[in-house]
């Protein structure tokens, strides 16, 4: 028997015949059937050593196939990690470098991706525990649903600047000092380098022959508490001249938005982050040293009353952004207005329909009221103005 013989056998047995029942776990005979077919599947494999290679070669032909549907590495690496485990996270991540050494560029964002992936060895397994884990991993990958696409302007592939180098330099120290004052000085001043790129680069490509035009790219909103995660990306995407829509299945939100605002927006976003992650973890400490004991419930609330003020805050900011005297506003605003109608309408092509969610698990009036100060001490200052 060939080894691709061997691989399709495999695969018709495990991926494309039992594909139906491995959507509906509820159904036990369902679920029995498919375990029974990956184990038939994965004994195939087992005893043919020389169907590995082809058996890779299928494994990569699945994550272009990925990538032709909209997904991209951290998409893929996120669902895996979500869906199955450690050692098909691995897996993934082999995979993905492997087919990279045969793709195209596809952009900084794809590279730094790349470089992020796992850097761990596959588990060494016998034969059929490993066979078992890639038909498992193969299984997800086939299934993976289209996404919008969200490739990177032209614009995207440019080095990174010294202004964006230096707002993450400074967003970096702002978060590892434990000097308040040390961190509301550093993040105001990233926060004043942050609006005046934002400005210049958008004067800039408005006075360019061939205007640029807006992205989109995908941001991790990952568990616990992804919905006040997402509430808090949402605030600092609107006061960027982004939008943002959140994929609850799949653990990300898409942030449409010209270059310099997404950049803006994904390292913001992950500053407040770290800065609501802290202080939530030092105000469940104060109430457990006043004999009151938190649960998840204090925390969703901690994080959803920061995301809401932490949105206000930001929207003050924004506002005050846009004053300035009469000739600057006269050139200024209109350009704002243009790349706010542009990113509205890429959103609307991406997403012609979108529903509303409610915060679920909000009722801790404790972590309410701690997480609505620790917004108030976030470091997120007013901008300057324009000019």
């Amino acid at each position: 028997m060939s080894t691709s013989s061997t691989v399709d056998r495999a695969f018709r047995t495990a991926l494309y015949e039992s594909a139906g029942n491995t959507r509906n776990t509820r159904n036990t005979r369902s679920a029995r059937n498919a375990d029974a077919a990956l184990d038939t599947a994965a004994s195939l494999l087992a005893a043919d050593p020389a169907a590995d290679a082809e058996l890779a070669r299928r494994g990569e032909e699945f994550v272009a196939t990925a990538w032709r549907r909209g997904w991209q590495p951290a998409d893929v690496v996120r669902i895996v990690r979500r869906e199955l485990d450690d050692g098909h996270v691995r897996l993934a991540a082999a995979l993905i470098r492997a087919q990279a050494a045969r793709d195209r560029p596809r952009g900084r964002r794809w590279a730094a991706q790349l470089d992020a992936l796992p850097a761990d060895a596959p588990p060494r397994t016998d034969r059929f525990s490993h066979a078992t884990a890639v038909l498992e991993l193969y299984r997800l990958l086939l299934r993976l649903p289209a996404l919008e696409p969200v490739d990177e302007p032209a614009s995207a592939s440019r080095p990174e600047s010294r202004t964006l180098a230096r707002i993450r330099a400074l967003l970096a120290k702002a978060e590892a000092t434990a000097y308040p004052q040390e961190a509301e000085a550093l993040s105001a001043k990233a926060q004043e380098l942050m609006a005046r790129y934002s400005v210049d680069e958008a004067l800039l490509a408005a006075r360019a022959p061939d205007p640029d035009a807006p992205g989109a790219c995908r941001i991790g909103v990952e568990p616990p508490y992804e919905q006040a995660k997402a509430v808090l990306l949402d605030a600092v995407a609107a006061a960027n001249h982004c939008r943002a829509v959140w994929n609850e299945p799949f653990g990300f939100s898409t942030v449409v938005g010209f270059e310099a605002d997404l950049e803006a927006v994904e390292l913001l976003y992950t500053s407040l982050l770290v800065q609501a992650e802290a202080a939530m973890t030092r105000a469940e400490a104060a109430q457990r040293a006043g004999g009151r004991k938190r649960t998840k419930t204090f925390r969703q609330s901690f994080l959803a009353a920061y995301a809401h003020r932490v949105g206000t805050r930001l929207r003050a900011a924004a506002e005050h952004a846009a004053t300035g005297t009469a000739a600057e506003a006269a050139e200024v605003l209109p350009v704002l207005a243009s790349r706010e109608a542009a990113v509205a309408d890429r959103l609307e092509r991406l997403f012609p329909e979108t529903t509303t969610t409610r915060l679920r698990g909000v009722g801790d009036a404790a972590g309410w009221t701690e997480g609505t100060r620790a917004a108030d001490e976030a470091q997120v200052r007013s901008r300057r103005p324009l000019r």
